[in-house]
């Protein structure tokens, strides 16, 4: 009582105890952005220890949700990891608290109100992340405010292995393979949130708090709800560590070390399935890892495990290594690891594409589960990448990162970009001759045709012989099948055989010149082709329809779905070309179309060339 006294003279000795105490009152925020989870979160976890209070926040801002390229599937994802994550709380006494506005807006009145002392949260190795929490950082340092920020969304230290490369990121899988054998073994995951790592640390909680800071519906944010189906993979924590297990289960494969063969049920959406809970962060990558590990050790009696076991983990962390620093990692113009390639800009070709009215029912019916669920194989994207640029329709890979945006729950920034510019053959280093044909590659994963019929259910009466040609049919087959292609179903928008052959040779082209150039120091200048013919002097031959169908003319409007078959229609404003004056164009011979059950026949390309450039050691797409 002296000691305080003397520290505040004129202050009584009770009420000076109650001073101090409130001086010392320890007040945090977790900031939730991704990381949706209780386990593996050392940011969250570091925050608790020594705090007296601990409020858990996201931040939504509904404006974002009117304006967004993102769909109604990844924010049905969003809110139920919301929900789940309140749920978790709520048994450790606490609540989230979801707040509308913008980060700079919230913090500086929250940090007032609640007298926050510690904030935390997880860091961001993208850079509009990195930029926004800069922002958030100053405006805590001039509160007075401690950030804790710690690293859990991926296994390395993105600056370190960049470090590591000589200040650069490196463009090669097998050059990033070569960097994190070097750096330090991956960090074991942290304890999970439990009342024991709370402790005394509580959260107030007020009567009224499901109406401030409740986890908002889908109506709510504008969405349209009528005639959504329920959601195929379910958002959350809790969903998360319940398919980890399962998917380890079924990893029976790992004790030969052989990966799973394709079939036409790898092509739907399976219980194990983990991307999307990986990409919100409701599953840990750390504790992916390790699972892994101790699977792998126990059926091979402790030996160590391959890199290529990790292969879904590693690849995600070279697309982020690559992107952390290029802010234009998105973007063909202005970045400096892109091929400046002179795509077709065709809104007509995009939104058939889009919409999964191409005539080719592979193509159709990726396209359509991908609306309708949220989520395709791997192989699957493969396959409708390169159609959309290289293989058929030479449209930018820009266009199809978008629209994978908008559908894809485990669309990631970093990923999504980096896989398209490598499907592409725009950045790291393709065989851009390897083509996907719409017809022979899914007739050899499914024969039969069950994941068209599944999907597209127009199709149905088709016998698998005709299912991926529908247009070879004879009309008594299609008259049996209650599906006339042209009516029901649209003609192929696209010759397969001769557009792969075309763009076969704009790549060759573009690689060629390419070679001539001395490293990418600077952005990669554009490139121009030699006689090729046009597209529309090929159709005007009959030997190449580039955005249409051929044939007998089909019904003007004709979409070629039924209603309810395509899912709902896209926000991001892609018109429908259902009466594009495109749509019937001169017929070609019978049969041209099939390009069998083979990757596409084209010419080889000039090996010579290609080794030229592989060679050249300053080229590294």
């Amino acid at each position: 009582d002296a000691i305080a006294c003397a520290a505040y003279p004129g202050v009584a000795a009770g009420a000076e105890e109650a001073l101090l105490h409130e001086v010392m009152v320890v007040n945090t925020i977790h900031w939730f952005r991704k990381g949706l989870r209780l386990h593996d979160n050392p940011s969250l976890k570091e925050s608790i220890q020594g705090a007296d209070t601990v409020r858990c926040v996201y931040i939504l801002d509904p404006w974002f949700a009117g304006s967004s390229n993102v769909g109604i599937s990844r924010w049905r994802f969003l809110l139920q990891c919301l929900e789940d994550l309140d749920a978790s709380l709520r048994k450790l006494n606490s609540r989230l608290f979801v707040i509308r506005g913008q980060p700079t807006d919230v913090f500086p009145r929250l940090f007032k109100e609640w007298s926050i002392k510690r904030l935390s949260y997880e860091y961001d190795s993208e850079p509009f992340g990195k930029e926004r929490d800069a922002a958030i950082r100053k405006l805590a340092s001039e509160a007075g405010v401690e950030v804790v920020v710690r690293i859990s969304h991926t296994l390395y230290d993105l600056d370190k292995i960049i470090e590591l490369n000589g200040g650069q990121s490196p463009l090669t899988y097998k050059r990033f393979q070569t960097l994190i054998s070097r750096m330090e073994a991956v960090e074991t995951p942290v304890e999970s949130i439990t009342a024991e790592v709370m402790g005394k640390c509580t959260t107030p909680v007020f009567d009224d708090h499901d109406d401030k800071f409740g986890v908002p519906s889908l109506e709510e944010l504008g969405f349209n709800t009528e005639g959504l189906s329920s959601a195929v993979w379910p958002g959350g924590e809790t969903e998360a560590l319940t398919r980890l297990e399962r998917h380890l289960e079924r990893k029976a494969w790992v004790a030969n070390f052989e990966r799973p063969r394709m079939n036409s049920n790898s092509l739907l959406a399976s219980p194990t399935g983990l991307s999307p809970y990986l990409r919100f962060g409701c599953l840990s990558c750390r504790l992916f890892y390790f699972k892994l590990t101790d699977l792998y050790k126990k059926v091979k009696k402790n030996s160590s495990p391959p890199l290529s076991l990790y292969g879904q983990l590693l690849w995600r962390e070279f697309f982020y290594t690559a992107a952390t620093n290029n802010p234009r990692f998105d973007k063909m113009e202005g970045n400096p690891i892109c091929v400046q390639i002179p795509w077709d800009r065709n809104p007509e070709a995009l939104a058939k594409w889009a919409e999964g009215r191409t005539g080719f029912p592979w193509i159709d019916a990726i396209m359509t589960q991908l609306r309708q669920e949220g989520w395709i194989h791997h192989l699957a994207r493969h396959a409708v990448a390169c159609f959309l640029t290289r293989g058929d329709l030479w449209i930018s890979w820009e266009e199809g990162m978008k629209v994978f945006e908008e559908l894809l729950l485990d669309a990631d920034w970093s990923v999504n970009a980096g896989s398209w510019m490598w499907l592409s053959c725009s950045s790291f280093f393709q065989q851009f001759f390897h083509c996907y044909c719409p017809v022979g590659f899914g007739r050899r994963t499914d024969p039969n045709g069950d994941y068209i019929r599944r999907y597209l259910p127009i199709l149905r009466g088709f016998p698998a012989k005709y299912i991926y040609d529908p247009w070879n049919a004879p009309e008594s087959v299609q008259k049996s099948a209650k599906c006339m292609i042209g009516v029901h179903y649209p003609k192929p928008m696209v010759n397969h055989a001769e557009a792969s052959r075309l763009n076969i040779e704009r790549m060759k082209q573009i690689y060629q010149q390419l070679s001539c150039y001395r490293g990418l120091g600077e952005p990669v200048r554009r490139v121009t082709f030699q006689n090729l013919p046009s597209f529309s002097s090929l159709a005007s031959q009959n030997r190449f329809v580039p955005y249409g169908v051929a044939g007998n003319r089909s019904q003007p409007g004709n979409t070629g779905r039924k209603a309810g078959e395509g899912g709902d229609t896209p926000r991001t404003g892609r018109q429908s070309v259902a009466r594009h004056p495109k749509w019937d164009l001169n017929p070609r011979p019978t049969g041209e179309q099939d390009c069998g059950p083979t990757h596409c026949a084209t010419a080889p390309p000039d090996m010579k060339q290609l080794r030229k450039v592989k060679k050249n050691k300053n080229f590294s797409v």
